[in-house]
């Protein structure tokens, strides 16, 4: 019996899941993401509550990247679409942004980084015009 590399156990994992079950978010909501955490036996679901500001990769590779201020500090985490520690991701608002990257808002601090909510009906970026 020849031994799995942590890739191949990966592959497996990804392969197991359901295909898109998870919402992919967009860049401007803001998500809670609901993670499994084992510690020894037992398992608990904590909470990641942050503003979504870039998404990249595509298909089994896809990822975003999650940030919010904690005590002062900025925490930026990057998490797989597809990764089996995801329980759930919820969408708590959607802001109005017209860039795909917001990485402008690391510098930003209290009120300045806050974006504007999308209203009801409304596109976060509008559709390329054709010519």
């Amino acid at each position: 019996m020849a031994r799995k590399t942590k890739n191949e156990k990966k592959v497996e994992a990804v392969k197991e899941q359901p295909p898109s079950t998870v919402v992919v978010p967009e860049p401007g909501d803001i998500v809670d993401v609901h993670l499994r955490i084992k510690e020894g036996d037992k398992e608990r679901i904590q909470i990641f509550r942050g503003t979504v500001i870039a998404i990249r990769g595509r298909g089994a590779g896809k990822t975003f990247t999650v940030r919010r201020v904690s005590r002062g500090i900025g925490i930026e985490r990057i998490f797989p679409v597809n990764a089996p520690v995801i329980a759930k991701i919820d969408i708590r608002r959607k802001s109005k942004v017209r860039r795909a990257k917001l990485y402008y808002l690391r510098e930003k601090t209290g009120r300045e980084a806050t974006l504007k909510e999308l209203k009801p009906g409304e596109q976060s970026r509008p559709e390329p015009v054709a010519q």
